[in-house]
């Protein structure tokens, strides 16, 4: 090889070599890539929230004043003595934007032991969602399907009967219903069954009469059920109804545990909502609330007593009711609203895929009409519809109340209320414990607390100015 040929190569290598060496250097000067952000865990991760409100409330798009006359409406109500006590929470973008207490919550209504932000409620039929979700569980498994006649999974309601009217002597005429409800009508309320909280027809008298909220158990529940007819044909009208207590049964009888254990695994366990049970264990007595009703005769709140007709909420072997048997804690339902409203997640623990809360959530009874909200009596409201185990604000525009479109809520016995809004990404739970009568002029807790609760969204969030609360209503009996 000559030595021009050596000294071309030799400057083909060395430029080779050079532009190496450039493109390291230019690497090793080129600035780092920026690291990838650290998750940064959602408050509701931590066991103890809901616990503070944030500071800054603009954050979550509300306004300092417009908060300010939430809380002393409620604060209002107690010393007008509509009720002993309550606590609120509002909560938005999983932050707590107000969580508040006012009054007692256990003996005299003036001088007693003062309301908590960790008080104990007899939820009543706020146990229902929380069973519905139980069920929904059970049907991601495979082991039920919507249109699935009941019978199937509790063929000792195989031989019910349909009235059809009342003789002259007042018993009920009785047919062979047309067929079996079906698993979605027992979680809408339109499966026909009666309940015995209200009506003097000879169902609900049946349900009162034999006790059947009363059972041992739920095996002798639904034997009690087996044996009293319906009140409609399935599908034909929407009829508060015992069929959340018929789905406690068959949670415990699909599952292959206990009601209250498979809640207890499946539910409560992974929400952090220990203090939710069915019954007041011996360290929760000090915060066990007391009930009362206002007197009209001494114009006063008077505590209610314990009813002697079936065991009591300490009662450790009362029937696991899942239609209105918990005993639980703002804390705790406001965690389980909070799993709902992330579509069925919280704290890294998934409960429920999204399409399914997606599905509870949808109205599932059509142009049928409501009558009540599981707190009080109404006369079925158009753009109210019902999903599986709560309502659902189907059409707010309709209504004319301020909930976003496809809120969904329910209510229980003692008052106690609460709602989910996905449109604008809150909730809000009340607390109270009032049964037997209300103060003439009393708050209508549900409709005044949502005015003010969407009044105080700020004008930035969007929101449109909220309507006048519905008007009171009497509480059913």
């Amino acid at each position: 090889m000559s030595n021009r040929m050596f000294g071309a190569g030799a400057r083909v290598w060395l430029a080779a070599a050079s532009m190496i060496v450039l493109t390291a250097a230019c690497e090793k000067a080129k600035p780092a890539e920026p690291a990838a952000p650290v998750a940064v865990a959602a408050p509701s991760a931590d066991p103890a929230w809901p616990a503070a409100a944030v500071a800054d409330l603009s954050q979550l798009g509300f306004t300092a004043e417009g908060l300010a006359a939430l809380d002393a409406r409620l604060a209002k109500s107690v010393a007008d003595q509509d009720v002993a006590g309550v606590v609120g929470l509002l909560a938005r973008n999983g932050e707590v934007a107000q969580f508040s207490a006012h009054g007692v919550q256990s003996g005299d209504p003036a001088t007693g032991a003062p309301m908590t932000k960790d008080s104990l409620f007899r939820i009543y039929s706020m146990s229902k969602p929380i069973t519905g979700v139980a069920m929904m569980q059970l049907f991601e498994q495979g082991k039920w399907k919507l249109d699935d006649p009941v019978t199937l999974y509790a063929p000792e309601l195989a031989n019910l009967k349909v009235m059809t009217g009342v003789d002259k002597a007042g018993k009920a005429i009785l047919a062979n219903p047309t067929r079996a409800p079906t698993m979605k009508e027992i979680m809408s309320h339109t499966a026909g069954f009666g309940y015995g909280l209200s009506g003097n027809d000879p169902v609900n008298s049946a349900f009162r009469d034999q006790g059947v909220l009363a059972s041992a158990n739920l095996e002798e529940m639904m034997g009690k059920i087996a044996g009293i007819p319906l009140l409609y044909e399935p599908g034909t009208r929407w009829s508060y109804s015992v069929s959340v207590d018929i789905q406690g049964y068959l949670v415990q009888k699909l599952s292959g545990q206990k009601f209250g254990d498979y809640l207890k695994a499946n539910v409560f366990t992974p929400l952090g909502m220990n203090d939710t049970s069915f019954y007041v264990h011996e360290e929760q007595k000090a915060r066990f609330t007391d009930v009362y009703h206002w007197d009209k005769d001494t114009s006063k709140l008077v505590k209610n007593e314990d009813r002697p007709d079936r065991p009591g909420f300490t009662d450790p072997n009362r029937m696991e009711s899942g239609g209105g048997g918990l005993v639980s804690t703002t804390h705790d339902y406001a965690r389980f609203c909070q799993m709902l409203l992330n579509k069925g997640e919280l704290a890294g623990n998934r409960l429920l895929k999204p399409e399914t809360v997606e599905l509870m959530a949808q109205n599932h009874i059509g142009e049928l009409r409501l009558y009540s909200d599981g707190t009080t009596a109404n006369p079925g409201l158009p753009g109210v519809g019902f999903g599986l185990d709560f309502a659902v604000y189907d059409d707010s525009a309709v209504t004319g109340q301020p909930y976003g479109k496809g809120t969904f809520y329910w209510g229980g016995a003692a008052g106690t209320w609460f709602w989910i809004d996905p449109v604008n990404n809150l909730f809000y739970i009340g607390m109270i414990q009032s049964m037997g009568g209300a103060r003439p002029e009393a708050m209508n807790y549900r409709a005044d607390s949502a005015k003010l609760v969407y009044g105080a969204l700020a004008p930035a969030a969007g929101a449109a100015p909220a309507p006048a609360p519905a008007p009171a209503t009497p509480p059913a009996q």
